[in-house]
């Protein structure tokens, strides 16, 4: 009788890719062949994304911001090195959600930097 050494490790590293691979379309979510080279495509694309998404949120940050600042009479250049020499240390999420929420506080910070400038 043949011996199987290793079956059962063979067998959960299969399912595990494809579960990983449930919801492919046709053969990617079957075969495993097939559904492991999907899942490594998959996982490269997802660091990708990953990394991406940082650059994508300050571009917006930093979009809101300088929306704000021009409409207070500033631009987003002048606005940050005025916050620096005032020394009023906020990140951009910050700055860019009171742009968006507290249009008040917002104005004051750019005053702020007017005057540090």
């Amino acid at each position: 009788m043949a011996r199987i050494k290793f079956a059962k490790v063979t067998r959960a590293r299969r399912k595990k890719v494809l579960k990983a691979a449930k919801g492919y379309w046709g053969a990617k979510s079957k075969h495993f062949k097939m559904a492991k080279q999907a899942v490594m495509k998959s996982g490269n694309y997802a660091f990708a994304g990953r990394k991406a998404k940082k650059r994508d949120f300050r571009k917006l940050w930093i979009t809101r911001i300088s929306a704000q600042a021009k409409v207070c009479g500033m631009n987003y250049s002048t606005f940050m090195n005025g916050l620096k020499k005032a020394g009023i240390e906020l990140n951009r999420k910050m700055l860019a959600d009171l742009a968006v929420n507290d249009k008040a506080a917002f104005a004051e910070l750019v005053e702020k930097a007017k005057a540090a400038k």
